[in-house]
């Protein structure tokens, strides 16, 4: 929602001004240099990203239309999991859980957090590790270097349509140049026409550069920030389940465990303690 308010007024105010100032909106509609800045940028970016790149771009693009869905609750629900799990664990041991790991979507406690059944990157990457935890084969050490290796490959997959807009939007004030070169080659070839019309011919080329700024700076690059942010906050979601499942194994009580996964939240979806543990309790009373 903030990002058609966020074009709206984009729009409103360089348009409104332009209009403000006597300027005729009606020279600035210039399907031609539109099509030429447009039909560029979607070829360079067909031709400058992979398949595997194009797609991830594509599938990114509609989710900067929603809020994030990392909110307070949903990290609650996660801690909440957690919680359960790890009592089970050390009330019953690990092979307790075997059972809720291998079908999470049968699982009496994983289904009690549909949010969190949703997501299935944060299932997998849950279950995986609880189930190298009831292997016993490896040590904190290694899990935790694993964790970090898996964290930083979903986090540079994540960058890849960050990537992929940023440079797209650097590129548009370039296109922008090429559609008023080619506007002004028009307008030397009709260098024969009366001063009026050549006027016109200029004014048109002129907003060639106009729109491959605006696309730029307006509503592209933002993009590439937006997603960027996007991303920051899924690592932070693993991050959480990482450092709670390691304090775990180094041999933590769950009620402390859960503690240092909520201490590497983001201030402004950290809920406090006794936010969490309320929610716990709510969350085995159901």
């Amino acid at each position: 929602m903030l990002v058609i308010v966020g074009y709206i007024v984009v729009v409103l105010s360089v348009f409104g001004g332009f209009a403000l100032a006597g300027g005729h909106l009606a020279a600035l509609l210039q399907p031609v240099e539109l099509l030429m800045i447009g039909g560029a940028a979607a070829g360079a970016f067909l031709v400058g990203n992979n398949s595997k790149a194009v797609k991830a771009t594509l599938k990114a693009l509609p989710t900067v239309f929603k809020g994030s869905k990392y909110t307070r609750t949903l990290y609650m629900d996660i801690m909440a999991l957690l919680y359960e799990l790890l009592t089970k664990i050390r009330k019953e041991g690990l092979m307790s859980v075997e059972a809720d790991v291998d079908a999470p979507e049968s699982s009496p406690l994983f289904t009690k957090y549909p949010a969190i059944m949703a997501d299935h990157h944060i299932i997998e990457f849950l279950t995986d590790y609880l189930r190298l935890m009831v292997s016993g084969s490896m040590n904190a050490f290694e899990i935790e270097n694993l964790m970090d290796n898996e964290i930083e490959t979903h986090h540079h997959e994540g960058e890849v349509p960050v990537h992929v807009i940023a440079k797209l939007g650097d590129a548009m004030p370039a296109f922008g140049i090429v559609a008023a070169v080619m506007g002004v080659v028009h307008t030397m070839e009709s260098v024969g026409l009366p001063p009026a019309e050549l006027g016109i011919l200029i004014a048109h080329a002129l907003v060639g550069t106009f729109l491959g700024i605006l696309l730029a700076y307006g509503f592209i690059g933002p993009l590439s920030t937006l997603l960027e942010q996007k991303l920051n906050e899924s690592t932070k979601m693993f991050q959480c389940i990482k450092v709670t499942l390691l304090a775990s194994i180094n041999g933590y009580a769950p009620a402390i465990a859960v503690e240092f996964g909520r201490k590497v939240l983001f201030s402004t979806e950290r809920p406090s303690f006794s936010e969490l543990e309320a929610h716990v309790k709510s969350a085995k009373s159901r």
